[in-house]
């Protein structure tokens, strides 16, 4: 399958992007391919295969989850730009006299 310009253009245009010349021709061949591969694979007779088949085993690589020892809050705190009480002190995210840049 072939692109045209104007395919390239309108995708192009749906990812916000600005394109010369050079490089539409370029994207085009490029997208062609892209859909020619997929057009090959569309000819494959996937009925059998389950849509979560993968091509290696999956395994987990996560460490066991083990209860130890946290740092000390001084520890953790110690780096921290603002501290109250204990915790962290932060700008409010939503709302509060922050908001609006005034204090």
């Amino acid at each position: 399958m072939r692109l045209t310009i104007a395919d390239v253009e309108h995708v192009a245009a749906l990812a916000r992007l600005g394109l010369d010349e050079t490089e539409k021709e370029r994207l085009r061949d490029e997208l062609s391919s892209i859909l020619g591969h997929i057009a090959a694979l569309d000819e494959l007779d996937t009925a059998a295969i389950p849509p979560t088949a993968q091509v290696v085993a999956l395994t987990n690589v996560l460490r066991a989850d083990e209860v130890r020892a946290s740092l000390p809050r001084e520890a953790l705190l110690a780096n921290a730009p603002r501290s109250a009480d204990g915790f962290f002190e932060v700008h409010a995210v939503l709302g509060g006299p922050d908001e609006t840049g005034t204090g």
